[in-house]
């Protein structure tokens, strides 16, 4: 039995009192995405097909390294989120499921590292 209220209960979002940070954070950072989504589409689009020059010289430009990495890294933890959210929902072996939570953690966090050296690369 528990003192806790039936709220006070709901409130702490589960065994790991992450359930509504994870949703929150997931939600917030799709809504970055439609802008740094929409301005690298129409960036792209506006470039010359094939022309990796030209690319290269875009990237170098003014603000674009800054939202080339803001676009990569919030896409980055945006896609962490979600394929954790899948792990959790269906694989329901325990130790293979925290195996998995910590594989795509990792693979995460090379793909960001991957992407700031390349956009810093090109930028500096």
């Amino acid at each position: 039995m528990s003192l806790r209220t039936p709220l006070g209960r709901v409130l702490g979002a589960g065994p790991a009192r992450e359930g509504v940070k994870h949703w929150w954070v997931q939600r917030l950072t799709s809504i970055a995405l439609l802008p740094l989504g929409i301005w690298f589409a129409v960036s792209l689009i506006a470039l010359p097909l094939g022309d990796y020059a030209v690319l290269i010289e875009w990237a170098k430009q003014s603000f674009n390294p800054l939202l080339l990495l803001a676009f990569a890294l919030v896409a980055t933890w945006h896609s962490k989120l979600g394929v954790q959210v899948i792990i959790e929902d269906y694989v329901h072996t325990d130790g293979v499921k925290t195996l998995a939570v910590i594989l795509n953690l990792f693979i995460h966090i090379a793909i960001a590292a991957a992407v700031l050296h390349a956009v810093l690369k090109i930028a500096l």
